[in-house]
């Protein structure tokens, strides 16, 4: 059992004390008391650990809204996460964010970058002023560039590369609008060595943009949510899926294949004590040769939705979709009325003149999903494909999610 933790007993095992601290603390939470009844008061093994319920992303809500943490030296700031493809969370940390820890493990920022932050910046979104710590103990420049609209870019993309920007840093979602805007207007950034990405899985089309536009840029990646805040890193010889865990974060690879979360750091605000975001993964050795086990994370598994009862598989109609020609990226978008799916359309993004049969490639999704040709038998017109000038993104991060909820307005 404790091969499936990212820490062998004897490193893990005396840093526990956090870990029975934070059961106290749910313990005093009315709604969750019940769960942890018949377990012991303290967590003193990994066994011990492993034995505790996971906590959902409910459940630690619940939590939250009990406990109303505080930092003990800092102000305590209150972040949202989700919102894309679930209800919105709330999520607290102290001023810091934790990043003196990431940046003594990861340090790639330095005193010599200049880093353009493009992380979305206010409304409760967390990531934008997590970069900016980052950047603090860095000690480097910052251009704190938050939401840019179409028609900003090409005066943007010129002023980066003027001010000699070797970092850049958001969500795979706008680094790609970054690139793809700076590709198609033949832009460089040729001092651009540096691209750090947090909030969604890395898209292999970004490095095609790169390869044009910063041909010496390479990708360092950081795995975490508002929850947690960051678990693991990676590097440019680590995979893109493939993070290492800090000190800090207790990872467990359950035996569902689900990953769940345990902070082992006494600073840490939120109650995280087996904590599952909804990602799948494992526990591996990592080619980039770094010792210790890594964490490779292998999606989400809440990406299979419900539809008229039975379960879609988003990340695979995605993925077939997006094998397209000239496709360089599918939404699903799921119309409900009353809870109930009135319509699947799967959107696609193309360039101009390059993308597929919108009507062939739906006949084929339509025949070769179960859940598409069972669920809309007797109204298949219901389901559509078509190639959009852009995805449905979230207004406050600018993320873009694989599949989008949206309410029928009556």
């Amino acid at each position: 059992m404790t091969d499936a933790f990212s820490l062998p007993p004897e490193a893990a095992e005396p840093r526990l004390t956090v870990a029975a601290t934070t059961l106290e603390r749910l313990r005093t939470v009315p709604a969750l008391a019940p769960r942890y009844a018949g377990h012991p008061v303290g967590v003193r093994t990994l066994g011990e650990l492993a034995a505790l319920p996971p906590l959902l992303k409910d459940d630690l809500n619940t939590a939250l809204t009990h406990l109303e943490p505080r930092a003990e030296a800092a102000a305590t700031w209150l972040f949202q996460s989700g919102g894309s493809t679930g209800a919105p969370k709330v999520g607290y940390a102290p001023t810091g964010f934790y990043m003196a820890g990431v940046h003594a493990h990861w340090p790639v920022l330095d005193r010599e970058d200049v880093f353009a932050n493009a992380w979305g910046a206010g409304r409760m979104w967390g990531a934008h002023f997590l970069a900016a710590a980052l950047a603090d103990r860095a000690g480097c420049r910052v251009i704190a560039l938050g939401s840019i609209t179409r028609e900003e870019y090409p005066d943007w993309l010129a002023f980066l590369a003027d001010r000699g920007v070797t970092a850049i840093g958001g969500t795979p979602s706008v680094l790609r609008l970054w690139f793809a805007h700076a590709r198609a207007a033949g832009l460089k950034l040729p001092s651009l060595r540096k691209v750090l990405w947090l909030g969604e899985a890395w898209q292999p089309q970004l490095e095609e943009d790169l390869a044009a536009v910063a041909p010496q840029a390479r990708r360092w990646g950081m795995f975490g949510s508002t929850e947690t805040w960051v678990v693991g890193t990676n590097t440019p010889d680590c995979p893109a899926d493939t993070f290492h865990p800090l000190p800090e974060q207790l990872v467990h690879a359950g035996a569902d294949g689900l990953l769940d979360f345990t902070t082992l750091d006494p600073a840490m605000l939120n109650p995280v004590l087996r904590y599952r975001t909804g990602d799948a993964g494992e526990l591996t050795a990592c080619p980039c040769g770094r010792p210790g086990r890594a964490m490779r994370v292998l999606g989400r598994r809440d990406n299979v939705v419900q539809v008229r009862g039975l379960g879609l598989h988003v990340d695979e109609l995605v993925a077939r979709a997006e094998r397209e020609p000239g496709v360089s990226r599918a939404q699903v978008v799921i119309t409900e009325d009353g809870g109930r799916a009135t319509g699947v359309e799967v959107l696609l993004l193309a360039a101009p003149g390059a993308g597929p049969d919108p009507a062939a490639l739906r006949a084929e999704l339509l025949a070769g999903t179960f859940t598409l040709s069972t669920a809309f038998q007797h109204d298949p017109e219901h389901v559509t494909v078509r190639v959009a000038d852009a995805l449905v993104s979230n207004d406050r991060t600018g993320k873009t999610a694989s599949f989008v909820v949206r309410e029928e307005a009556s």
